[in-house]
């Protein structure tokens, strides 16, 4: 088996299949008696590009949602791989109860909908007057519109085909090969994007942030640390984080050198190319200490592994509002243990045989 087949042993794929009614049908020329003109031609919330809505859009906008929320879920711990995600096995437990319970909610809410589909699609006609004819011609069963909802997964290990020619020129698995020694390039580009977003919503130009803007970075840590032994680089991003997070106080706002440093660790998540110099340094014996010292521009404590504190830091025990935005993760509050830096790194990172 080539060596970078053995990092599948600890790697689930995982495959999501999610459907939903479009609630669409074809415009033809029928729908226009008297012909097509820009005099008669129905509203935008009923008609585009050439299909018509015969329900109102807004009554499956929580499907939408569903299925979004299971897409962030694998895309924080798994990273994309075969057309859906490569999840490290530790976690799968917890993914799998996660799952479960959208599907159960997408459920719930596909009968709730099914209940009032009668009652949904002839409030959409009486919305659309004038147009009636076009939405009543398109009606369909609620049992059709039953049989286009599902939400369902498979969870399945990948194997390298067994071929009599092992040699390293069989071009058999040449596919798999690519895509699983392409794992951490995808790895730090789902992380630059992670970043970048973060970026925008909590960092740029900030003077100080509330604990809410750790949440992203909380995210990044913990994909990077499950997913650990995809690439020998990922390790010390992961533990390069984690230092960072032992410099931030437990409570109240985060501004000054602290900030600066934290700043300069999501800029450098940003970039891909950046990043992995970085983390290559560090496996040839930087320490993480040594990276973030760059990156905020002052000493860190070894001791303490802190940043000095500016003043307006001094009181970090004061209650301070979720305001930094991050819309999508959940707050870190204040007091709440943050990952520290377990990882071991630099000349003695062990490979576990998995490079």
């Amino acid at each position: 088996m080539h060596p970078n087949m053995t990092i599948l042993d600890n790697l689930v794929a995982i495959n999501l299949s999610v459907t939903i009614w479009s609630a669409r049908k074809k415009l033809t020329a029928e729908d226009f008696s008297g012909g097509v003109s820009s005099d008669n031609l129905p509203p935008e919330e009923l008609a585009s590009l050439g299909s018509k809505r015969i329900c109102n859009p807004a009554d499956l906008r929580v499907f939408g949602a569903l299925k979004s929320r299971a897409t962030t879920l694998l895309d924080r711990n798994g990273v994309r791989f075969l057309g859906g995600w490569a999840l490290p096995e530790s976690c799968i437990t917890s993914i799998q109860a996660e799952l479960e319970t959208i599907a159960v909610e997408f459920v719930r809410e596909k009968e709730a909908f099914l209940n009032r589909y009668d009652d949904a699609v002839r409030d959409w006609i009486q919305n659309n007057p004038g147009w009636e004819s076009i939405i009543s011609n398109s009606v369909v069963s609620a049992d059709y519109v039953r049989s286009r909802f599902g939400f369902g997964w498979q969870m399945f290990k990948v194997q390298p085909a067994a071929v009599r020619d092992a040699s390293p020129e069989s071009v058999v698995n040449a596919g798999l090969d690519d895509a699983v020694t392409s794992l951490g390039e995808t790895l730090f580009g789902e992380v630059a994007k992670a970043a970048t977003d973060a970026w925008q919503k909590s960092f740029v130009g900030k003077q100080e942030v509330t604990r809410k803007a750790l949440s992203p970075l909380k995210t990044i840590h913990n994909k990077l640390a499950g997913l650990s032994f995809v690439e020998p680089r990922v390790a010390p991003v992961a533990d390069l984080l984690a230092t960072a997070f032992s410099a931030v106080g437990k409570r109240g706002h985060i501004l000054g050198p602290t900030l600066v440093m934290l700043q300069g660790v999501v800029s450098l998540l940003r970039d891909p190319e950046a990043l992995l110099a970085h983390a290559q340094s560090m496996l040839q014996g930087s320490s993480a200490h040594d990276v973030l010292s760059i990156l905020g521009g002052v000493s860190m404590s070894y001791e303490s592994g802190a940043f000095p504190a500016m003043e307006g830091e001094e009181d970090e025990t004061a209650d301070v509002p979720n305001d930094a935005g991050i819309a999508d993760d959940a707050d870190i509050a204040d007091g709440e243990e943050l990952p520290q830096a377990l990882l071991p790194v630099g000349a003695h990172l062990d490979s576990l045989g998995l490079w």
